[in-house]
């Protein structure tokens, strides 16, 4: 790969996974938004313990999983329908399940109507759930971005929505955001290694405050995050 296409791909990814691209992941806490209103997040250090075991033994590690598997299967589609149904079903709630596949439905959209690979299925045509983590993961193999690059990229894109509903939520100081932000570098990183050679059929989640705080959130009386 030239250096010039590199810095392509680069670019390409930081667009994708922008907070402005088009999938509203910014109306989107993960659970997070009743764990604070339940006390299990007050602060800058819990807010780093709570995103660091998601990204761990949760989502985090269940989509770089999805994500890699997604652009190793990379231009066979029946392999995409069955790994966007097999990641879909390991969300641990009706929550978390709608914001994988619906943010993953509109970056379909807009991956097509913009960045279209070959052979890709039209969106009217996309019959079957597909989380966001695949649809990033088919979309970079068919621009040739290699997969450590990509999952570095949504990893950190998945935290840092994370960082910043807790900004909003907890509510924490710009600069304890990003102190949280350093703290995780070193988890996303692990997360990355981890989903390069996990095969998504092994992997297992554990973290049960976080699942059952999202199964909470949609009875919640007062929500500033989607349900």
């Amino acid at each position: 790969m030239s250096a010039g296409l590199s810095e392509i791909n680069l670019q390409r990814l930081m667009t994708w996974l922008s907070p402005s691209f088009p999938v509203g992941s910014f109306s989107y806490s993960h659970g997070m938004e009743q764990a604070v209103e339940d006390g299990f997040v007050s602060d800058a250090d819990e807010t780093s313990i709570w995103i660091s075991d998601i990204l761990m033994y949760g989502a985090g590690i269940t989509d770089a999983a999805a994500c890699v598997a997604a652009g190793r299967a990379y231009p066979d589609k029946t392999a995409l329908r069955e790994i966007a149904n097999l990641a879909a079903a390991l969300s641990a709630s009706r929550e978390l399940r709608l914001e994988a596949t619906a943010q993953g439905r509109a970056f379909w959209r807009a991956g097509a109507a913009v960045w279209p690979v070959p052979g890709e299925i039209e969106p009217g045509d996309l019959d079957f759930d597909i989380p966001h983590a695949v649809a990033v993961g088919w979309f970079s193999a068919g621009h040739d971005i290699s997969l450590r690059m990509t999952v570095t990229a949504y990893a950190h894109a998945f935290a840092a929505n994370l960082v910043a509903a807790a900004v909003k939520l907890v509510p924490l100081g710009q600069t304890d955001g990003l102190r949280c932000m350093s703290t995780l570098e070193p988890v996303i990183q692990q997360v990355v290694d981890l989903g390069l050679v996990t095969d998504l059929e092994e992997v297992r989640t554990s973290v049960s405050f976080s699942d059952i705080c999202s199964m909470r959130h949609e009875t919640q009386k007062t929500r500033l995050f989607r349900s």
